[in-house]
C-alpha cells in the first residue's frame, strides 16, 4: 500500500514536498534532485547515457498525471454507480459532503474523500469558505447527463473493467493465445455501450448516414437493415428510433449482450421493429439487406476478410455497407497522440486478444488505418470503398458491391 509516509521516500523526498509540488512548478530539482546527482549515468548494456534533466522532467510530469488518473478512473465509476454526480447536478445549490451522503444513502466519510479527489481533478468544484461542492454546467453536461453527447463515465467503466483482465492478458503475452470479448468482466459490456452511445447519438443520424449515397432516403421509405456486432444495441436502437418505416436486426456472437439489447429495445419502445439475435459476422442469416452496419467491431474480428465476403453476399445488389472504425492514420507515427494512445492501449487489452481468440486471428488492432481497411474490404469482394466522413474518434467508411 502507498501511504503518505511511503510515497515521499519512494521518490526520495518528504511527503510535504510531494504535497507542495502542486503549488509550484514540478521540476527535477524540486522533487527528484536529491536522488539523481547531476552527473548520474544510466548503464544500458555496454552503452552509458547521461540523464537529460529537461526530458526527465517531462516524463515525471506525465507520470504524475497518469498515476492520479489511474486511481481517478475507479472513483468516476463509483460516482456514476452511486449517483453522486447526478445528485450534485440536480441539487440546485452547492452541497456539503454530509448533505450529498444523506441524499444518496452513502457514508459521509467516504463521500468526503471522494469529493476531495474530484475537486483536485477538476471534475467537481469546491467552495473553500463554505466547504461545499457543486458541478458547473459543463461538468454536469459531461458527468451527470447520460443523454449528453459528451457523457464521460462510460469510458472509465470500460477502462476499469478491461483492467480486470490484466493478469490473463499478461499470460497471453507469453503464450500468444487470444482472450475473447465474452471472457471479460461484465462491466466492460455496459461500459462500452455507455462510451460509444453518446458519439453515435450525436453523429449517426445527423451526419454519418446523410454522408452515404442514397441511404437516408431508403431508410425513410423503409429499408431492411442488419447491424452486425451490435453489442447492447445502442446503434440499432438509435437507427430504429430515427427511421420508423425500416426494420432492423442486430447480431452479436455474445449471448449476454443480446439479452441486454432486447431489454433495451423494449425500454426504448422500438421492440416492434427491432430484433436481436445471436450470430457471428461470417454466418448471420438473411439476404437482400439494403444497409449493413459494423460499428467499431470489424478490427476485432479474427477473419475480417471472411466477414466482408459474407456482408457482400447478404447485401441487395444496390445495398450499402457502413463500417465505423476508430480514427487512425496508416503509419504508427500518425497515431502517436492522445487519441492514438487510447486506442492502442484498448487494443492491447481488448481488440487484439479478441481477434487472436478466433479463427484466422488476423489481429488488425484498433489503429489499422484506412489503407489496411481498404485491403480487407476489397479482398471480401467489394469494388467501391471510400471514406464518407469522420470525427476526432472515428472514421466512417462506405462500401458498395
Amino acid at each position: 500500500m502507498i501511504t503518505g509516509g511511503s510515497l515521499g521516500p519512494a521518490l526520495g523526498v518528504s511527503f510535504s514536498e510531494c504535497r507542495d509540488a502542486q503549488v509550484k512548478p514540478l521540476t527535477l530539482k524540486s522533487l527528484w534532485y536529491k536522488t539523481i546527482p547531476p552527473d548520474y549515468l544510466l548503464a544500458k548494456g555496454e552503452r552509458r547515457m547521461s540523464i537529460n534533466e529537461e526530458k526527465l522532467n517531462q516524463l515525471l510530469g506525465k507520470f504524475v498525471a497518469d498515476f492520479g488518473a489511474a486511481f481517478h478512473a475507479g472513483l468516476v465509476v463509483i460516482g456514476e454507480s452511486l449517483g453522486l454526480y447526478k445528485t450534485l447536478a440536480q441539487a440546485g445549490q452547492p452541497l456539503t459532503s454530509a448533505e450529498l451522503a444523506e441524499r444518496t444513502g452513502t457514508s459521509e466519510r467516504y463521500v468526503r474523500e471522494w469529493l476531495c479527489s474530484q475537486a483536485a481533478g477538476g471534475y467537481v468544484e469546491y467552495e473553500a469558505q463554505t466547504q461545499r461542492y457543486f458541478l458547473t454546467a459543463e461538468q454536469a453536461f459531461a458527468l451527470a447527463d447520460e443523454q449528453s453527447p459528451a457523457y464521460l463515465p462510460g469510458a472509465f467503466l470500460l477502462a476499469v473493467s478491461a483492467l480486470r483482465a490484466v493478469p490473463k492478458i499478461t499470460e497471453a503475452f507469453r503464450t500468444g493465445e487470444g482472450f475473447g470479448w465474452h471472457q471479460h468482466d461484465h462491466g466492460l459490456f455496459r461500459g462500452t455501450e455507455m462510451f460509444f452511445r453518446p458519439g453515435y447519438a450525436a453523429n449517426l443520424v445527423s451526419s454519418w448516414i446523410p454522408a452515404f449515397d442514397g441511404v437516408e432516403a431508403k431508410l425513410k421509405a423503409g429499408a431492411k437493415v442488419a447491424d452486425v456486432g451490435c453489442g447492447l444495441g445502442a446503434s440499432t436502437i438509435l437507427m430504429a428510433q430515427a427511421f420508423p418505416n425500416s426494420s432492423f436486426i442486430g447480431f452479436d456472437y455474445h449471448d449476454k449482450s443480446i439479452e441486454m439489447a432486447r431489454q433495451k429495445a423494449v425500454e426504448a419502445g422500438v421492440a416492434d421493429r427491432v430484433e436481436f439475435a445471436v450470430a457471428k459476422a461470417k454466418d448471420y442469416p438473411g439476404e437482400n439487406y439494403d444497409f449493413v452496419t459494423f460499428f467499431d467491431c470489424l478490427h476485432d474480428m479474427g477473419d475480417p476478410v471472411g466477414a466482408a465476403a459474407h456482408v457482400r453476399g447478404s447485401l441487395a445488389p444496390d445495398g450499402t455497407w457502413m463500417i465505423v472504425e476508430p480514427f487512425a492514420g496508416d503509419q504508427v507515427e500518425d497515431n502517436l497522440n492522445p487519441v492514438g494512445r487510447i486506442y492502442y492501449s484498448a487494443s492491447t487489452l481488448l481488440c487484439t486478444p479478441a481477434s487472436l481468440s478466433q479463427e484466422v486471428g488476423l489481429a488488425l488492432g484498433a489503429q489499422a488505418g484506412e489503407a489496411r481497411m481498404r485491403e480487407i474490404v476489397t479482398a471480401g469482394g467489394f469494388k467501391h470503398f471510400r471514406r464518407a466522413t469522420e470525427t476526432p474518434f472515428n472514421i466512417i467508411f462506405e462500401a458498395t458491391p
